[in-house]
């Protein structure tokens, strides 16, 4: 399966969100993935279902929204209606997680599961059937711009062979560039979410941002070829 690279926007400029999705579409990437905070399950705060349907219009590809919120229950449906392909939970924001992610398969979206540095693979064994994609967060949620932990390669490992041959997705979200890139995609991942790898520090011009994806993927072909 050809690696996936989903931009973080919580990178991007927030100004022109619009602007700043259209131009990684051009530059290649293959899922757009948007970054859901509520100040309460992580330390910041960022955006609701009503930007996610704003910005919807000028996502081409794939919106990929992963709920680092508690509860998340109660808005699902709004950020199902607001366009999301994909929805990922984290499983300590859900007391019932079979529930919560059958309920986002019946909204007609992807289901997945976000699973923090420290939540062990195995709090996901009896919904493996639920599931359509695993988040392994390599840096501690909350902010972009962290280094990478490299202790969850054993994790991404892990979960490859738990997984075997369902058709679920093992996305690597953290810390991702050219150097992390071929790391994770040789212990198993499927997707890099790359933020300022992509993006920058700020002020950088769009136009970098397609050799930026250009190299995370290359990068990350390494490890498979």
């Amino acid at each position: 399966m050809p690696l996936k690279i989903s931009p973080s926007i919580l990178s991007a400029d927030f100004a022109q969100l619009g602007a700043e999705i259209r131009a990684i579409e051009e530059a290649g990437c293959d899922w757009v993935h948007v970054d859901v905070m509520d100040g309460h399950y992580v330390p910041n705060l960022t955006i609701g279902p009503d930007v996610c349907a704003a910005i919807r219009p000028h996502i081409k590809t794939v919106m990929d929204v992963h709920l680092m919120i508690e509860p998340a229950d109660p808005f699902l449906e709004a950020f199902a209606k607001a366009g999301a392909d994909h929805i990922s939970i984290h499983p300590e924001a859900h007391p019932h997680l079979d529930r919560s992610l059958q309920v986002i398969r019946d909204l007609g979206c992807k289901a997945g599961v976000a699973l923090n540095p420290s939540t062990p693979a195995v709090v996901i064994e009896h919904v493996l059937d639920r599931l359509d994609l695993i988040i392994v967060m390599s840096v501690n949620p909350g902010f972009g711009g962290q280094s990478f932990l490299h202790s969850q390669l054993d994790k991404i490992r892990t979960l490859k062979k738990m997984t075997g041959e369902r058709d679920i997705l093992i996305e690597v979200d953290g810390g991702i560039n050219t150097q992390t890139a071929p790391l994770v995609v040789a212990a198993g991942a499927d997707v890099l979410v790359a933020g300022s790898a992509v993006y920058g520090k700020g002020g950088q011009d769009m136009s970098v941002y397609a050799s930026n994806i250009k190299a995370i993927r290359q990068a990350g072909n390494l490890a498979v070829n």
